[in-house]
């Protein structure tokens, strides 16, 4: 399990927040934002990448950049973890779906064999476990829907409330020259405002950016 610090109560701003938005029935916040990968996009194209993995691995390093999406509540204990994987959907044969545990803690070039063997071995697997409270903790809930792009979408959510960012992406679509990406974010209100949400969509263009460089500086050497 990735290591964590506990943060004090005394130290903690959002107290009274967190409290006012654990008495609600409902207490999530999201938005849905048509994200620009046009550039990212013909990249993928060029290089044959696989979309999905790598886009992960771009929405992973920008959640992890928002300190609010890596903070947890243990109980009745706030934490704030190093580093959250990703738990993703992987289509079965069945029409069905598993989860698949990753971290997107090394360049993307080691990333993409760990992704698949990864994805391989949830396959066998079948499971829809996250394992046990502890370890799914710091997971960031993701799923993708490629077959329609959306405006807005409703996540199920469980009873009592958890306190796991859920990430969303849907089909692209053009506009003009330019191609975009539905991608939705869903956080506990109370650990999560919309400036936090807005902070995961500026670090995500720029690991986009940082992506979409790095492999065209690969393709020149």
């Amino acid at each position: 399990m990735p290591n964590y610090r506990i943060i004090p109560w005394e130290n903690y701003p959002r107290r009274a927040h967190l409290d006012y938005f654990c008495a609600m029935a409902q207490p999530y916040a999201g938005l849905t934002v048509p994200v620009d990968i046009t550039a990212f996009f013909q990249v993928v194209g060029q290089r044959r990448l696989p979309f999905f993995l790598s886009f992960l691995y771009c929405v992973s390093r920008a959640a992890n950049g928002v300190p609010e999406l890596r903070q947890r509540l243990r109980g009745e204990t706030l934490v704030e973890y190093d580093l959250c994987p990703t738990s993703h959907t992987v289509a079965l044969a069945d029409g069905t779906y598993c989860y698949c545990a990753l971290t997107a803690d090394r360049p993307f070039g080691d990333f993409l064999p760990y992704a698949r063997q990864a994805q391989e071995a949830a396959k066998a697997q079948r499971s829809l476990d996250d394992g046990e409270a502890d370890a799914a903790l710091p997971l960031l809930f993701i799923s993708t829907l490629p077959w329609v792009s959306y405006e807005a979408i409703v996540q199920p959510t469980p009873s009592p409330a958890d306190t796991n960012p859920r990430i969303t992406w849907g089909k692209f679509r053009q506009e003009g020259e330019k191609t975009l990406l539905p991608v939705s974010i869903l956080c506990h209100h109370g650990l999560v405002d919309g400036l936090h949400m807005a902070r995961f969509y500026e670090n995500l263009a720029a690991e986009l950016a940082q992506w979409v460089a790095q492999q065209q500086g690969q393709e020149r050497k």
